[in-house]
């Protein structure tokens, strides 16, 4: 294996936002082939229950767009007063131009996460997220970016109404999919990972 290509891809896909080429289709070949990778993601008890809705309808788009404007403007609002950062001013420009990305994919599961108890939706949605992961690293090898959302779930209903989606199914994560503008990315800033590692119990670093 190349580790120093595949390091690359893993630290380098990010949620792309102002840079998503907006007027370059992306090919659905290249869509399913991604799709295909996902699917080799982990699945709680090897159900693999997903399901993968892509939009490219310009209306169906449209109609998604403005339910997730609709709970991202909400969010937005709750913001202190004054604060404009960097994230804040990408995720205003997705919102503002959702409907004109040429990809979104929906991810959704079977059935719902009903049972509060933490290893109950741990599983269900460690059935799905990881996929999607799996998904915006795919994209990224090809030279295609992602964004996570989930702004959208407050209106699932009236997504799946919209999708024409069978009841049962939980919607986890919306991705807009685009071609990206220029080269490369660089990795996030981050804490050192040995910062929030404990070995053989909390708060203990491992041994020389």
């Amino acid at each position: 294996m190349d580790l120093q290509s595949i390091d690359h891809v893993l630290t380098t896909t990010r949620s792309v936002r102002k840079r998503l080429d907006l007027t370059r289709p992306v090919e659905p070949e290249l869509i399913e082939r991604s799709l295909e990778i996902a699917i080799q993601a982990p699945s709680g008890s090897n159900r693999q229950g997903w399901h993968f809705v892509v939009i490219t309808d310009p209306a169906l788009k449209l109609g998604v767009a403005d339910l997730y404007r609709k709970s991202y403007y909400a969010y937005a609002a709750s913001r202190p007063a004054g604060v404009r950062s960097a994230l804040a001013s990408s995720s205003d420009y997705l919102a503002e131009h959702m409907h004109e990305v040429p990809a979104l994919v929906l991810f959704c599961y079977e059935g719902r996460p009903e049972q509060p108890t933490p290893a109950a939706q741990a599983g269900f949605y460690g059935s799905i997220l990881p996929a999607a992961w799996s998904f915006m690293l795919a994209l990224r090898a090809r030279g295609v970016g992602s964004a996570w959302t989930t702004l959208h779930l407050p209106y699932e209903s009236e997504t799946a109404e919209l999708l024409g989606m069978p009841p049962g199914l939980t919607q986890a994560v919306l991705l807009p999919v685009a071609y990206f503008t220029g080269d490369d990315f660089k990795p996030a800033a981050r804490e050192p990972a040995a910062e929030r590692t404990h070995w053989n119990g909390w708060g203990k670093r491992r041994e020389p």
